[in-house]
């Protein structure tokens, strides 16, 4: 667990404040209102975090918060921060409170962002990574003033255990650690209600959809779905060879879908949390491309209506609430099953 360090002023100098302010008591002056709140830059505190990249020290509550990594705003909404920027090009419709406010200022998305939104709010704290990950070293450059993280689950590591990280982090900068400490706990109880559920024989197969098409979700890499293969102890329908973690999914027909004949098929509808007009042209509903694909009439899954559809906003956040209540549907769908 990192180690919270918290500056004050030093021994004298409250010495010498707590003189000041008897003085001021016993002449008939107020007192300074600022100090009983500790909102005074005597009482600033900061903590030392680390980050994907080490050590960084980070001011406690911070003024000023530019958040970049989608998997981090249903915790930030949850505890009601504001945030004077975030790429709203890549947040859909999920987060209104952040997208409607014309005072939220809009860095766009990582494709094209506008980096000198970043600049003009001079933030005290800047949330980078995940899809702004490539922009770290020009985002600290241009914000020297500022305190520069990137908290998202890093490749290669436990997703759910990166996840709790990330959560523990956001608790100590946003004096929130109780509450970061239930959200990480209610993760945990959902995965054990999901893994009492799976009668651990039945076959699964994980799919993306977009533009009318059906992905591959490979077990341990596949994005969103690969690592809950492992943590729910799934046994796996179909495997192949150098599947990766393509975030359309890798190309599989349906015909070697309808083949490996999975008891249950788990989908992440890549289309579902956009406005029409910004969907992959030829898109259609995932329960739709699968339960109505002539090819996969006889596949278990689609005749036992054994089909879990992701939340339509999952794409789009993928944090610690949205697989706390993706295991907790999984849960519920074995359960009933």
């Amino acid at each position: 667990m990192s180690t919270r360090l918290i500056r004050t002023a030093s021994v004298a100098v409250l010495t010498l404040s707590a003189a000041l302010a008897l003085s001021a008591c016993s002449s008939g002056a107020p007192a300074d209102p600022g100090a009983e709140k500790g909102g005074t830059s005597e009482t600033a505190s900061t903590v030392v975090i680390t980050d994907n990249r080490g050590e960084v020290e980070v001011p406690v509550n911070p003024k000023t918060v530019v958040a970049l990594d989608n998997t981090v705003f249903d915790t930030l909404d949850e505890w009601n921060i504001e945030l004077a920027a975030v790429p709203k090009g890549v947040m859909g419709s999920v987060w209104p409170d952040y997208i409607d406010d014309p005072k939220v200022a809009d860095v766009g998305n990582h494709r094209e962002p506008n980096l000198e939104t970043i600049v003009a709010a001079q933030p005290d704290l800047i949330i980078g990574g995940y899809r702004f990950a490539d922009y770290y070293d020009q985002i600290k450059e241009q914000n020297p003033q500022a305190a520069v993280i990137e908290i998202a689950p890093r490749e290669g590591e436990d997703q759910f255990e990166e996840l709790k990280r990330q959560t523990e982090i956001l608790g100590q900068i946003f004096d929130r650690e109780e509450e970061a400490a239930a959200l990480s706990e209610q993760l945990d109880g959902a995965v054990a209600d999901a893994k009492k559920a799976y009668n651990g024989t039945d076959t699964v197969m994980a799919v993306n959809t977009s533009g009318g098409k059906i992905g591959y979700l490979a077990p341990k890499v596949g994005r969103s779905l690969g690592q809950v293969f492992p943590k729910l102890g799934w046994q796996p329908a179909l495997e192949i060879e150098g599947a990766t973690d393509n975030d359309q999914g890798d190309e599989v027909s349906v015909e070697a879908i309808a083949q490996s004949n999975p008891d249950w098929i788990v989908a992440l509808d890549r289309d579902a949390a956009f406005a029409p007009e910004n969907r992959e042209e030829g898109s259609a509903p995932a329960d739709e491309l699968i339960a109505k694909s002539e090819a996969l009439q006889n596949v278990t899954a689609v005749q036992q209506a054994q089909i879990v559809i992701l939340d339509p906003n999952f794409y789009l956040t993928e944090g610690i609430q949205a697989y706390t209540k993706l295991f907790t549907q999984l849960g519920e769908a074995f359960s009933a099953a």
